[in-house]
């Protein structure tokens, strides 16, 4: 049925049983782990792939086709199966969700092999506006975490008319290489260690050589009250197997420091973002309780979203991949954002 013919009144999500029906139904979580928020359960499947730009993007499309579309941006060292359990809940609501994974993770491929393998923020946000244009999509909720996040706040800066509204966990997330290049106290350095690291050719080996091990430590640090099980580690960390990953990965971090350079042809978005540029769409921020990433206080980024706006945070021992750790709270946003 066509998105505007679709009740708001119906867009709640399921729970209990129903929800468990409606996973078991897209072949994205088994029954009896539906509403854990363990994030256990069988791969997505099955992936398409669209031409976007650079990129051959693989992505998760489930729900409804003509249902309003919610696009769901993973960080790292993440991937698409952070919304294992958000996306049945978002189908069963009515949503078309979209899933993609980012450049340099799981299926999506650089379509040139002489393409910078370029990890700037201005980079991915290009990135999603050119999966939308491929898919036909003119307007979607953006919600992510982590590089997700960023990348969902760039575009709804920069492209308000392409971002209906927005979910972003850890809140505004827009950086420029000036401010990165700014000392913070100790304490605040040392939860950025893997970026020096990075920033060192020693790093760039260490985390080719241990990439899976690398992201255990983070999501062990990041979330250090989620007791994820070998099996959901594993299914994620595959994606992490993407032959530009490293590239991407270390280019990202060596950026924010102005160690690298970014490509020319990012360089007028990039002087918009370093102006903090206002975020005017209407939004909800999210926080777990218990991040153990580095992450702004609620009260220091509130000024910046200008259109409606709440913050949300969310208790339970709910670390850094908030989606995964919480995905009714975090598919909740998405539908009350859409509201607004």
């Amino acid at each position: 049925m066509p998105s505007e013919t679709i009740n708001r009144s119906r867009r709640r999500l399921l729970g209990g049983a129903a929800a468990t029906i409606a996973a078991a139904e897209l072949g994205l979580v088994p029954p009896a782990r539906a509403q854990t928020g363990q994030g256990a359960g069988a791969a997505f499947g099955p992936l398409q792939a669209v031409d976007a730009d650079l990129l051959r993007v693989g992505y998760l499309e489930a729900g409804n086709p003509s249902g309003p579309v919610a696009l769901l941006l993973h960080g790292w060292p993440y991937d698409i199966h952070s919304f294992a359990e958000v996306v049945p809940l978002l189908a069963a609501a009515g949503y078309r969700v979209i899933v993609p994974y980012l450049r340099g993770y799981g299926t999506t491929r650089f379509l040139a092999a002489d393409t910078v393998r370029n990890g700037q923020q201005a980079a991915l946000a290009v990135d999603v506006i050119a999966l939308m244009d491929a898919l036909a999509i003119r307007q979607a909720v953006l919600a992510g975490f982590d590089w997700g996040a960023r990348t969902a706040c760039i575009v709804a800066a920069l492209w308000p008319e392409r971002c209906k509204a927005l979910v972003s966990v850890s809140g505004y997330l827009i950086g420029n290489q000036e401010a990165g290049k700014k000392p913070l106290p100790p304490q605040a350095e040392l939860s950025w260690w893997y970026q020096f690291y990075f920033a060192t050719s020693r790093g760039r080996a260490g985390y080719e050589a241990n990439r899976t091990e690398f992201a255990r430590l983070i999501w062990r640090t990041a979330s250090p009250r989620w007791q994820f099980d070998d099996a959901t580690f594993a299914r994620s960390a595959a994606a992490l197997d993407n032959p530009d990953h490293v590239s991407i990965v270390i280019h990202n971090y060596r950026w924010r420091l102005g160690l690298a350079d970014g490509e020319r042809r990012y360089d007028p978005l990039e002087a918009r973002l370093a102006e903090a540029p206002k975020i005017g769409v209407p939004t909800i921020t999210l926080e777990g309780d218990a991040n153990g990433a580095p992450h702004p206080d609620p009260v220091a980024y509130a000024k910046q979203f200008s259109g409606p706006y709440a913050h949300r945070t969310i208790s339970g021992g709910i670390g850094h991949n908030l989606p995964q750790e919480a995905p009714q709270a975090f598919a909740q946003a998405v539908v009350d954002v859409d509201a607004f």
